[in-house]
């Protein structure tokens, strides 16, 4: 059976999470430890994690953003949402995906977005976790 450990990154895990970034990722490949620490001590951001034992099984970041309307409710971006290739399709992206679900709406945030991409036939999954495409388009602008 394995053993499931869900938590909050921490500098210490950045070796296992460039692993990660650089199975997520058709870009240049995740090379800076001290890059994932930019990230980790950005105001409002987390990065959560779920182990198999040491090993660190999937991530997910999440972006908590302060907002005017809403009484000043934030709201929250899920971003690099990613399942080491070794441990796909046996929960271990559902909890990690859960676990940052759940701290967004424990700091009161008032909705929850992601983006997703087309090739990537994630839609189900994410449908299964509540989210749905029915109030919002994305679009996106990348820079050369």
């Amino acid at each position: 059976m394995e053993n499931r450990a869900f938590r909050r990154l921490t500098p210490s895990d950045a070796d296992q999470a460039l692993i990660l970034y650089n199975e997520l990722t058709v870009g240049p490949p995740a090379q800076s430890t001290a890059g994932f620490s930019v990230v980790l001590d950005h105001p409002g951001t987390q990065v959560f994690g779920v182990f198999d034992g040491r090993e660190l099984a999937a991530m997910v970041t999440l972006h908590l953003l302060p907002n005017v309307l809403w009484d000043g409710r934030p709201y929250g971006v899920i971003e690099n949402v990613v399942t080491r290739a070794s441990h796909q399709r046996r929960g271990y992206g559902r909890l990690v995906m859960q676990g940052a679900i759940d701290a967004a709406w424990d700091a009161d945030a008032y909705k929850l977005m992601l983006m997703t991409g087309t090739g990537r036939g994630a839609t189900g999954f994410y449908e299964a976790l509540g989210f749905s495409s029915k109030d919002k388009f994305a679009m996106v602008m990348r820079r050369d």
